[in-house]
């Protein structure tokens, strides 16, 4: 459904390091910087792209928003979370674990990337993702 997302940092280098990991614990290579000093990452068909602010302001979180991640299996969502919080992710909400959602059971971890962006990692079992 995406073609890309692109989220605000004003420490480029922390959060290039920070989704390194993070984006590396679910098999991406590390993000590549681009003429106009945006990182950008290219993994399964999808567009991460983190940068300054073109209105030339600081970085903020949107208040609401949520960047889902998918996973194949619980332990890839323990990775990713493992990584995030090893590169100075903050965990946030319940610990990673099994959830019930109206649209069945899934596996879920939170975290906040170095700007404040709230990022989940989603595994949903082959039931749920009809």
């Amino acid at each position: 459904m995406f073609s890309h997302i692109a989220v605000g940092a004003n420490d480029i280098e922390t959060s290039k390091a920070f989704y390194d990991a993070l984006l590396g614990a679910l098999g991406a290579k590390p993000g590549f910087v681009d003429p106009k000093g945006r990182v950008v990452y290219r993994h399964n068909g999808a567009l991460l792209i983190l940068g300054h602010p073109r209105n030339g302001e600081a970085a903020t979180y949107a208040n609401g928003s949520t960047i889902g991640f998918s996973c194949v299996n619980p332990e890839e969502v323990d990775a990713w979370h493992a990584a995030g919080v090893g590169q100075g992710g903050v965990s946030i909400e319940d610990p990673p674990g099994p959830r019930q959602s109206p649209f069945g059971p899934l596996y879920l971890a939170y975290l906040r990337d170095p700007a404040g962006n709230k990022l989940c990692a989603a595994h949903w079992p082959s039931t749920a993702q009809a």
